[in-house]
């Protein structure tokens, strides 16, 4: 199996159909899938925002951990718009499907992903069952 023998997989998100349309298939969406089905230890999400925001004009306000029981009440209170609406509901996906936590972080900062995974306070917003 190659996931065991250490390879990571890379997978493009244009699709077709039997009669050769071609389909760009939500990379988002895609991912959550993948790494639900792989139960994968972390599915990371890039953007161009620092993550969830309690109030989406304050930077200073990320929140750095969300439950998947949180999502629906940030929602309905209004904390959570427009295009994070799908983030988030991709990283809950894979959660709910078997992948340990999912994270939004901020595609724009150098070397992201590594604060993220290999510090204490992360960059972005983390999401756990």
């Amino acid at each position: 199996d190659l996931l065991e023998k250490g390879y990571i997989p890379v997978v493009s998100t244009i699709g077709c159909d039997k009669a050769g349309n071609v389909y760009n298939i939500n990379a988002d969406t895609a991912a959550a899938y993948i790494a639900g089905a792989l139960q994968a230890e972390s599915l990371i999400n890039m953007t161009d925002t620092t993550g969830v925001l309690q109030d989406a004009s304050d930077p200073q306000t990320l929140i750095p951990r969300l439950s998947l029981n949180e999502i629906p009440k940030l929602q309905e209170s209004g904390v959570i718009t427009g295009g994070m609406i799908p983030k988030l509901a991709c990283c809950a996906h894979a959660v709910e499907k078997g992948a340990n936590r999912a994270f939004i972080i901020d595609g724009r900062v150098p070397h992201a992903i590594l604060i993220e995974m290999l510090t204490d306070e992360g960059i972005g917003t983390m999401v756990t069952a």
